[in-house]
């Protein structure tokens, strides 16, 4: 009677598990991202992401006004949003990139890089971890590191090609 218990167990576990495989198994020959290709879930209302980029909104503003003191509070939040959001939806380059950016703006640059490389890793042509990274070696005085960025950024003639550009050459301070 145990046999047959234990029988009827053993079958109907490797029968679930040979449907769930062949119900999950894709094929990735070929493939350039991790297959995410709905990115609806980074435009809901009340998602971390979302309230992580409202709280940005603000504290550029902030920056921008030379409201430091409220500035790096609402960076942190971002920071705090961000984190779930990263921990929801692992390997987003866009959250990566404010990540870096928002440990940036409070000064902690080592967390900001390791946001940023991550990012890279990801996208290597992102063209805003481009720029923020390379804003970044400014700032930590490795212009030959932001150079490189630079040269990543070059074939996009985008505005932040130009904007880096003019950091690194002096005739303008970073934006933020």
């Amino acid at each position: 009677m145990i046999i047959k218990y234990l029988t009827l167990i053993l079958l109907t576990f490797f029968i679930n598990n040979y449907v769930y495989s062949a119900a999950i198994s894709t094929s990735t020959s070929g493939a350039k991202s991790d297959g995410r290709q709905d990115d609806t879930y980074l435009e809901v209302k009340n998602s971390n992401y979302k309230k992580g980029q409202d709280a940005l909104k603000q504290a550029k503003k902030y920056a921008k006004k030379g409201k430091k003191n409220k500035a790096k509070k609402r960076f942190n939040d971002v920071i705090k949003y961000l984190i779930l959001a990263n921990e929801e939806n692992p390997n987003e380059p866009d959250i990566l990139n404010y990540l870096g950016y928002s440990f940036r703006k409070v000064d902690d640059f080592m967390m900001a890089e390791i946001y940023f490389e991550q990012g890279l890793a990801i996208d290597p042509q992102h063209i805003g971890i481009n720029e923020y990274l390379g804003e970044l070696y400014i700032e930590t005085n490795r212009i030959d590191r932001a150079k490189e960025r630079l040269s990543v950024l070059k074939s996009c003639d985008c505005k932040e090609y130009k904007q880096l550009k003019e950091i690194i050459e002096g005739t303008k301070k970073s934006k933020y």
